[in-house]
C-alpha cells in the first residue's frame, strides 16, 4: 500500500499528521489558563469543570469509533473529516457568547461547553490517526522512531499549552478588533489546523484499509458511545457533591454498564464490529492494554497532583505550579524519543517498556516520600526521572498491539489502545481523588479554620489562579503532604501492576513490511522471557 512512496512523501504526510496532532494535544491544557477569564465574562463558575469535561468525554466515546472507521475507508478521507470536525469546534468554541443566549444552546457557557463537545468528537480522530497513519506509513522494525515524535509532540503541547493560554488571554486583546484574548485560545486553532489540512490534502496518500468492505455496525456504535459517555462522566463527576453511592452517579454507572453488556453481546452476532472481541484472544493485545490502562492512570496522577502539591505544601502560585509540570514533559519527550530511536536500531521494545516502568517506580517512590520542607528544585528533578520513565510508555506498546495484529486490525486495535489508556487516566484521576479528599479530612477536623483553608487553596488551585497563594498554615501543609504521599503509593501499586503486565507481553520480532503477522506464542515460558 505504501512501498512505492517516497521517503519525502512519507515525512511530509507525518508532519501534517503530527501538526494535527499537535493541536488536539494542546487544545487540552491551552484552555486551562484561560478558564478563569473566561468565567468571568461568560458567569459561568458553576460550570467552568464542564469545559474540560465535554472535550474529554467525547473524545475518549469516539476512538473506538474512528478505529473502525479508518479500517473501512480511506485514512485521509477520516483524517480531513476529524480536522474539520475539530476547526468547526474550535471556530465555534471562540464565538461562544458573541451574540448572547440563543435557542435550544442556553447562555454563553452553555455554549461553550456544547461546542468543546464538537471539538472533542474531531479530537477523537486526531488521537487516533496520529498512530494509524504511521503504522501504513512505515513497517514495525522502523515504526518505533516515529511513533516516538507521538510522544514528543504530546510532551511539547503540553509544555507551550499553558503558557500560550496564559499569554494570548491577559496580552491577546485587542489583536484582532473587538475580540477577547480568552477567544485567541480558540482562534488560534484556525491557521494552525489550515496548514495541517493543506499537507493532508496534497501530500497525503489515500492509504486505503486493507480486507474487504462491509457495511458499518450502527447499532453497535451507538451501544458503544452510550456506555461509554455516562461512564466516563460518572467519573467526572464533583464527588464533594454527587459521591460515589449518589443516585446521579449510580445511575450513570448503572446505565453504562447496561449499555456496554449490550454492546458485546451485539458484537459477538455482529458480522462487522465496531471492535473485534478476537482481538482479545492475542495475548500482546490483552496485556498491553492491561499496562496502557493502569499507566494511563500513573500519567494523570502526576499531572493532577503534583500542582496540588506545590501550591498546599511548597507554597507556590498556580503559574509556578503549572511551570513546575514542564521536566515531566521534557522527560516523556527524551524518554519517547530515546526509546524509539533504541528499538528501531535494535528491534527490542519489552526490555525499554521494562525500564521505563522502573523508572517511573523510582521517581514515584520519591515523589511519595518528600516531605513538607522539600524544596522547589527537588519537586522538578522528581518529576523528570517520572518522564523519563513514562517517556518509552506511550510509543512502545501501541508499537506492541500493532505488530501482533493483522493489518487489516490496525484501525481497531489501534484506537483501543487509546481509548483504554484514556479511560485509565479518568478512573484513576477520580479514585485518587476521593483517596486524597479523605485523607484531608482525616488529618483536618472538620470543624478547624485549616479543613477551610485547605478547602479555599484546593479550590483556588483547581481554578488556576495565576495569584501568589498565601504561605500554607503548618496544619494544611502536614494534610497535603501526608494525602499526597498515600495518593503516589497507590499510584506505584498501579505501575507496578502495569510491569507485570508487561512482563507477559510475548516479544514477537519486529516486521520489516507492513504484511500479516506469525501468530503470538502463548506459552507462559515463552511470555515471561
Amino acid at each position: 500500500m505504501t512501498e512505492n512512496l517516497t521517503q519525502r512523501s512519507k515525512m511530509l504526510t507525518l508532519a501534517g499528521v503530527l501538526l494535527a496532532l499537535f493541536l488536539s494535544s494542546l487544545d487540552q491544557t491551552i484552555v486551562a489558563t484561560a478558564l478563569p477569564r473566561i468565567v468571568a465574562d461568560l458567569h459561568g463558575f458553576d460550570r467552568f469543570a464542564w469545559v474540560a469535561t465535554a472535550y474529554l468525554v467525547a473524545s475518549t466515546a469516539l476512538l473506538p469509533v474512528y478505529g473502525k472507521l479508518a479500517d473501512m475507508y480511506s485514512r485521509r478521507t477520516i483524517e480531513v473529516t476529524a480536522i474539520l470536525i475539530f476547526l468547526t469546534g474550535s471556530a465555534l468554541c471562540g464565538l461562544a457568547g458573541e451574540f448572547g443566549p440563543l435557542p435550544l444552546l442556553g447562555d454563553g457557557m452553555s455554549q461553550l461547553i456544547l461546542f468543546r463537545a464538537v471539538q472533542g468528537l474531531g479530537g477523537a480522530g486526531l488521537l487516533a490517526m496520529a498512530f494509524i497513519v504511521i503504522a501504513d506509513l512505515f513497517p514495525p522494525a522502523e515504526r518505533g522512531k516515529y511513533q516516538g515524535f507521538v510522544g514528543a509532540t504530546f510532551g511539547i503541547s503540553s509544555v507551550l499549552g499553558p503558557f500560550l493560554g496564559g499569554l494570548l488571554t491577559d496580552h491577546g486583546t485587542g489583536l484582532l478588533p473587538g475580540v477577547a484574548g480568552w477567544r485567541l485560545v480558540f482562534y488560534v486553532n484556525l491557521p494552525l489546523g489550515l496548514l495541517a489540512l493543506w499537507f493532508i490534502l496534497t501530500r497525503m496518500p489515500r492509504l486505503e484499509p486493507r480486507g474487504e468492505k462491509k457495511p458499518l455496525d450502527y447499532l453497535s456504535a451507538l451501544l458503544l458511545i452510550a456506555g461509554l459517555v455516562p461512564l466516563v462522566l460518572a467519573l467526572q463527576l464533583n464527588k464533594a457533591e454527587h459521591g460515589w453511592t449518589s443516585p446521579l452517579t449510580l445511575g450513570l454507572f448503572g446505565g453504562g454498564v447496561a449499555a456496554l453488556v449490550a454492546f458485546v453481546l451485539r458484537s459477538v452476532r455482529s458480522a462487522n464490529p465496531i471492535l473485534d472481541l478476537t482481538l482479545f484472544h492475542n495475548p500482546v493485545f490483552r496485556a498491553a492494554n492491561i499496562a496502557s490502562f493502569l499507566l494511563g492512570g500513573a500519567f494523570l496522577s502526576i499531572i493532577i497532583f503534583e500542582p496540588l502539591f506545590m501550591i498546599n505544601v511548597v507554597g507556590v502560585s498556580a503559574t509556578r505550579a503549572g511551570i513546575s509540570l514542564i521536566p515531566l514533559s521534557l522527560g516523556v519527550v527524551g524518554g519517547s524519543m530515546l526509546a524509539g530511536q533504541m528499538v528501531a536500531r535494535f528491534g527490542h521494545y519489552k526490555r525499554w517498556m521494562l525500564a521505563g516502568g522502573l523508572v517511573l517506580l523510582a521517581g514515584l517512590a520519591l515523589l511519595s516520600t518528600m516531605p513538607a520542607t522539600v524544596s522547589y528544585e527537588h519537586v522538578l528533578l522528581y518529576v523528570l526521572v517520572c518522564g523519563l520513565g513514562l517517556g518509552p510508555s506511550m510509543p512502545l506498546y501501541t508499537l506492541a498491539i500493532q505488530n501482533a495484529i493483522e493489518p487489516r486490525f490496525t484501525g481497531q486495535a489501534t484506537s483501543a489502545s487509546q481509548f483504554f489508556r484514556q479511560i485509565g487516566g479518568a478512573m484513576a484521576a477520580a479514585l485518587l481523588g476521593t483517596i486524597l479528599t479523605l485523607s484531608v479530612a482525616e488529618s483536618l477536623p472538620a470543624t478547624t479554620t485549616a479543613q477551610a483553608e485547605a478547602r479555599a487553596a484546593a479550590a483556588e488551585s483547581a481554578a488556576g489562579s495565576g495569584a501568589v497563594a498565601s504561605r500554607p498554615t503548618p496544619a494544611v501543609r502536614a494534610a497535603f503532604t501526608r494525602a499526597i504521599s498515600r495518593v503516589y503509593l497507590c499510584t506505584m501499586c498501579l505501575v507496578l501492576c502495569g510491569w507485570l503486565a508487561t512482563l507477559f507481553i510475548p516479544e514477537l520480532p519486529l516486521r520489516t513490511t507492513n504484511a500479516a503477522p506469525k501468530p503470538a506464542p502463548v506459552r507462559m515460558a515463552e511470555a515471561v522471557k
